[in-house]
């Protein structure tokens, strides 16, 4: 399964959780590290489509508040499954950046 870099931050952010549940205001700090930062309003759409197609795959549960056009998601949680991708994260090796 192929995951973007934003996807792998989502999955190990949410393993180290201590709660149960993850904020979604904490996923923002993926940005902070980059040196060429997109838009706020930007940032807020890719974050939104990383976690749909998360949820999608079945590795996240979203909470938050249904609209008849689209989901407002507030807290994301692992699910078993996406558990174990993420433990399966940390035993491959990192690329380098150059």
């Amino acid at each position: 399964m192929r995951l973007s870099a934003l996807q792998k931050f989502i999955l190990q952010e949410c393993y180290f959780e201590k709660k149960k549940r993850l904020n979604r205001q904490k996923l923002t700090n993926f940005y902070n590290k980059k040196k060429k930062v997109p838009k706020e309003e930007d940032q807020v759409s890719v974050i939104t489509k990383s976690l749909e197609r998360l949820i999608k795959r079945g590795l996240l549960v979203g909470y938050g508040v249904r609209t008849p056009e689209k989901w407002f998601i507030k807290e994301i949680r692992l699910t078993v499954r996406g558990r174990k991708v993420a433990k399966e994260l940390f035993g491959k090796q990192q690329k380098l950046r150059i």
